[in-house]
């Protein structure tokens, strides 16, 4: 089974960890899950900052 990572420095997907595992997030199950990578970090980022606050 393909798995998509994203790539924290080139901002491109990869198919099956093709860079150093420091520079990837992942894995997810589709390409487009992994193109919106950053969206979950910044969300689960949020999430932990409003949480700190209670």
């Amino acid at each position: 089974m393909t798995e998509y990572w994203y790539n924290v420095n080139t901002h491109e997907v990869e198919e099956d960890a093709l860079s150093d595992w420091t520079q990837l997030i992942g894995p997810y199950k589709t390409r487009e899950e992994a193109e919106h990578a950053l969206d979950k970090v910044k969300a689960r980022n949020e999430a932990w900052e409003k949480g700190d606050e209670d």
